[in-house]
């Protein structure tokens, strides 16, 4: 019920009456959330995609109920109408509610509700806050819980950020795999538990972080398509009180019409409507590709350690000064933003699997910072992807001669002789190499082990990067 003068209008609720502000296409509800969940810097307006996904689920619950004559022609067209401006990008400054939250989402899915209603009965004709005609509550809402509309509006939310984060992914991916064709002929040294091991390319080793990735997209695609299964129709608990018989069909199919998207309703509503694995799942997906990238930035900053005291192997580019004490230092600095924001996705995918464990009942009340924590992860690895392809991994050169000189140099090529001389001769070379400094080179050919050609054969850098068969034996 609402009451308007000239620069306010009185609406009323379960507490009481508030005045609020004809400029505010949000009411009562929405007023009481700003005040109570004073929490965080997180907003619903800035998660453009989840208003969208209310708008797309307040849309497809108007049309179910107009088929089952519970909203007239006009109230409907109204609420279409309104829901499309939101997904047009209009009036999303009219959300400015906290997205952690008490009450399970209540408050989200009120806002959504007055915004809705408010603009329609603008559409119609009327006055902002003159809900006999339209209500927020009876007809925005008609035939739904916040405990089935608000679930929705994040699955769809969430997918459609999937959506945008998926391409920027691959094209990290794909940076990756020019680099590996890029230092394909580059010999160096690799390593393990940080030690010396055995020779590969630089190629290769661009070649293995893109792999470990590009694993990775069937995996976030699937734990994505388990978005697109939502339980619409449930109502407060899953038995679909309030809603009639038709209306989980019906809302469901006008949603698929309306995105284009092959959504289904859940198996069973009311374990879907306590259950929120869909995003455990995804944000797990999240910190597996966090974590892989995080060992990538490490690896970029080993590689490129120096510039002369250390390995020196690669070279970022440099984008700005490192100190303000020691001139002429650069820092490895997109790496190390991009790793802070891994840090980030792994601590928000331990924020969600602990609210996800707090279901109780037939309900989950802490999805509100379940679904904070998977928006602002996707947004943090669309930026972190493009930054660390555009100002690092684009621009990365190799130091040719270090490589070289490291394999040269290194006892690690031993290995590459061990089928030929044989484990005893390769460990006497080694311990020689170690106690002497001298190359592992020059001591084969000066023991006798094998001729120089044949020497080179075996060092040559295309049969130390893969299995081969050369059909040479040791002298002795």
């Amino acid at each position: 019920m609402a009451t308007s003068g000239k620069d306010f209008r009185l609406e009323s609720d379960l507490i009481g009456e508030r005045q609020i502000s004809n400029e505010h296409l949000y009411g009562v509800q929405t007023l009481r959330g700003i005040e109570n969940f004073n929490i965080s810097n997180f907003h619903l307006c800035d998660y453009p995609l989840f208003v969208h996904g209310l708008a797309w689920t307040k849309e497809a619950a108007a049309i179910a109920n107009h088929r089952l004559g519970l909203l007239t022609d006009q109230q409907k067209d109204a609420i279409v109408q309104a829901c499309h401006e939101l997904l047009e990008g209009k009036h999303h400054q009219h959300f400015p509610v906290d997205m952690i939250q008490g009450g399970a989402g209540t408050t989200t899915n009120m806002n959504a509700n007055e915004v809705i209603c408010n603009r329609a009965l603008e559409i119609m004709g009327h006055e902002k806050g003159e809900f006999k005609y339209l209500s927020p509550n009876d007809h925005v809402n008609g035939s739904q819980s916040t405990n089935d509309a608000y679930p929705t509006a994040i699955h769809l939310g969430l997918y459609a950020s999937h959506l945008k984060l998926r391409p920027h992914f691959i094209q990290l991916i794909e940076a990756l795999e020019k680099k590996s064709k890029e230092f394909a002929h580059v010999v160096k040294m690799g390593r393990t538990q940080l030690q010396d091991a055995v020779p590969m390319t630089l190629g290769q080793t661009f070649g293995g972080f893109a792999s470990i990735l590009r694993h990775e997209i069937a995996n976030l695609d699937y734990a994505a398509h388990q978005f697109l299964a939502i339980n619409m129709g449930a109502t407060a608990i899953g038995t679909g009180i309030s809603s009639e018989p038709e209306y989980a069909g019906y809302c469901t199919e006008a949603m698929a019409k309306i995105t284009g998207w092959d959504i289904t309703l859940t198996e069973d509503l009311v374990g879907a409507t306590s259950d929120t694995s869909e995003m455990v799942g995804y944000s797990s997906a999240l910190r597996r590709i966090a974590i892989k990238v995080n060992k990538i930035c490490n690896d970029l900053r080993l590689l490129s350690s120096g510039p002369r005291c250390g390995l020196g192997e690669i070279n970022l580019p440099a984008m700005q000064p490192g100190s303000s004490i020691m001139p002429g230092k650069v820092n490895p600095v997109i790496p190390e933003v991009m790793s802070q924001v891994c840090y980030k996705v792994m601590g928000n995918d331990l924020c969600i699997t602990m609210a996800g464990d707090a279901s109780q009942m037939e309900l989950n009340a802490m999805e509100p910072v379940m679904a904070q924590c998977c928006f602002e992860s996707i947004d943090l690895l669309i930026n972190g992807f493009d930054t660390l392809r555009t100002l690092c991994i684009d621009g990365i050169t190799a130091n040719e001669d270090k490589c070289r000189d490291n394999v040269r140099n290194s006892i690690g090529i031993v290995t590459a002789l061990n089928p030929i001389i044989g484990y005893k001769n390769s460990t006497k070379i080694a311990k020689e190499a170690l106690e002497t400094g001298r190359g592992v080179y020059d001591l084969i050919i000066e023991h006798g082990i094998l001729s120089k050609e044949d020497l080179d054969t075996v060092l040559a850098p295309e049969n130390m990067i893969k299995p081969v068969r050369l059909g040479i034996k040791a002298k002795k």
